[in-house]
């Protein structure tokens, strides 16, 4: 490991950034030495608005690769290197405001119903009954279910931030019964693969969380459902399906780990419930302008 690479991986623990990110992050600063064949720090301001155009014009990469991208390479310039440049302004991207896929309560269930396997369905059945996220689902831990209280720990997710989520009797029941398939003392979800081998039980770690993703696909396809959705489909469906239900928003942002209520207001957008109710008043009110 460079001395370079080693220090902005200091600069990211003191941040506090997640694994995650400084993963994503040295990948995208490892990935621009890559591209003009030099040392990052030896590249100058010029440089740097010629790879963001090529990423934007010439690869055509999607808003979530672009945001990354930025934000990694803005992090190593501004505080690994000390340095303050404006194209790092320049090139961030204006704010999408697009409103999420959701799944109906009946769609949901048509693809959970396609999944073969059975760690995959009780996989995402929790990623869905709980409003996870991916990478939380997969790696769940046997100490993070409290039977006792009907609640998931979620540790360490998304910004470092802990918080409880309910948990229904039904799935408890599920993970429970899926426990007993492999009986392993850390992970609900634990990989089959010890050391390049099919195991039964293995303790070296999670589920991979590109196998759930692949088969969320398998079982959208063989579902009929024709939407746009992936996994994180299925956390967007979670909150709209409480709102409808009736669960207060404040609630709902401390299930989804929010930070801010204005993340979690979007669902208000999305309720086919409230959609009704306003429809239903507008055309009360014309009736009494009218009538």
């Amino acid at each position: 490991m460079t001395v370079l690479r080693q220090k902005m991986i200091e600069d990211m623990q003191l941040r506090g950034l997640s694994a995650l990110t400084q993963e994503s992050y040295v990948r995208v600063v490892s990935q621009l030495a890559s591209h003009y064949h030099k040392s990052p720090d030896q590249l100058e301001e010029g440089q740097l608005r010629e790879y963001f155009l090529y990423l934007k014009n010439i690869r055509g990469v999607s808003a979530s690769t672009y945001r990354v991208t930025l934000c990694g390479i803005k992090f190593f310039y501004e505080h690994t290197l000390d340095r303050t440049w404006h194209i790092l302004d320049l090139a961030r991207p204006a704010k999408e405001n697009k409103l999420p896929v959701v799944l109906s309560v009946e769609e949901v269930g048509r693809i959970l119903q396609c999944l073969q396997k059975e760690r995959y369905r009780v996989c995402l059945t929790t990623i869905y009954a709980c409003g996870l996220r991916l990478r939380e689902g997969a790696r769940l831990q046997v100490k993070e279910i409290d039977g006792e209280r009907k609640m998931v720990h979620v540790c360490h997710s998304k910004g470092g931030k802990d918080r409880y989520v309910p948990l229904p009797n039904v799935m408890l029941e599920m993970l429970r019964r899926h426990w007993q398939t492999h009986r392993n003392r850390e992970w609900l979800f634990p990989s089959l693969w010890s050391n390049g081998r099919l195991s039964s039980v293995n303790t070296n770690g999670p589920m991979s969380g590109c196998g759930v993703q692949q088969a969320f696909h398998a079982a959208l396809e063989a579902s009929g459902v024709r939407k746009n959705a992936t996994v994180h489909t299925l956390r967007h469906s979670y909150a709209t399906h409480l709102l409808e239900a009736g669960v207060d928003l404040h609630s709902i942002q401390l299930y989804l780990g929010h930070a801010s209520i204005t993340s979690t207001v979007i669902y208000t957008h999305l309720t086919s419930a409230i959609e009704t109710q306003t429809a239903d008043k507008i055309n009360e009110l014309l009736v009494r302008l009218w009538h």
